[in-house]
């Protein structure tokens, strides 16, 4: 009996060893993960700061001139960013415009009013949209959307940004809609059923209650999708061209209908180009991507402070 009950001993303690083992194998396997995405971040973020002091030490370009002049000119030694930052804004307005208010609805929809058979089909459907390559998106903005609007009466450009500013917001409608509608199912059912008890439709507790509840994840969707219509590239590329223009406020349909230069865009266009490799062209669309990360991340850090600040808690 001590003997049996001896080894039985050892194999608990040998046992626990081999679990506190493994759970310190595992523990370090999640920190090397989360510490390589870190990694990647930060060496991403010194690579465009060292190649972007590198563009401005060129006496061709300084600061001043990239952050304040309107032409982007790189041929001709004109590295104004203004109307890549305008073009871009532009297409993310435009898209915002498209997105939210079909992607809310969707998620309403989703959320409150349709049933559970009728969600595991449309959710599916409309998550389909976002795994569809961009570069077919850019395709049928060309050879579909654009000649539909001018059959419509729009007097649009072969290249226009409205209707790469309309394909980016299709693309991001999915993300608005699957991210709102998780920040909906997961306001408690106690606030619905408190909202038909005081006498409120459907309608009014959707719009009344359960869309206030969910605002601050309703919102992060809405900063990730805009991040992610800002970063488009492929789309406007193919939709929207590549001639540089500034967005003019007092005629702005005539500058949605004309071309327009995106950031995303004219960094496609800078490592394509024949520029070599140690001059100031091939150097700005790390200048470009630099303005561009500090954009979204503004955006990003944006989305964080309201989310915390409107942030519901349920017990």
């Amino acid at each position: 009996m001590s003997g049996n009950s001896g080894t039985a001993s050892e194999s608990i303690t040998y046992g626990s060893v081999g679990r506190g083992i493994q759970e310190r194998l595992i523990k370090l396997l999640l920190f090397s993960c989360a510490a390589l995405t870190v990694l990647v971040t930060l060496s991403i973020l010194v690579t465009l700061t060292y190649d972007t002091i590198t563009f401005f030490g060129f006496e061709a370009v300084d600061v001043v001139s990239f952050l304040t002049e309107t032409n982007w000119e790189p041929r001709s030694g004109q590295y104004g960013v203004w109307p890549l930052v305008s073009a871009t804004l532009t297409v993310t307005v435009v898209s915002a415009l498209v997105a939210i208010p079909i992607g809310t609805a969707a998620a309403v929809y989703l959320s409150e009013y349709a049933s559970p058979q009728m969600r595991s089909v449309l959710k599916p459907a409309l998550e389909i949209l976002a795994g569809i390559p961009t570069v077919v998106y850019g395709y049928l903005a060309l050879v579909y959307l654009t000649p539909w609007l001018r059959a419509a009466g729009l007097p649009l450009g072969t290249f226009n940004l409205l209707s790469a500013s309309v394909m980016v917001g299709i693309l991001i409608v999915p993300m608005v809609s699957s991210l709102s509608e998780d920040a909906m199912s997961a306001v408690p059912d106690s606030l619905r059923q408190a909202g038909y008890g005081m006498g409120a439709t459907k309608f009014q507790v959707s719009t009344g209650i359960v869309i206030p509840a969910a605002v601050s994840g309703v919102f992060s969707s809405y900063i990730l999708a805009l991040s992610r219509a800002i970063g488009e590239t492929m789309i406007v590329v193919m939709a929207a061209g590549l001639q540089t223009n500034l967005f003019d406020p007092l005629d702005p349909f005539g500058s949605l209908a004309s071309s327009g230069r995106t950031m995303t865009a004219a960094m496609v266009n800078a490592v394509t180009s024949d520029a070599t490799g140690a001059s100031p062209e091939y150097y700005s669309m790390f200048a470009i991507g630099l303005t561009l990360f500090v954009i979204t991340f503004t955006m990003n850090l944006l989305s964080n402070r309201i989310a915390a600040r409107y942030r519901e808690e349920y017990q």
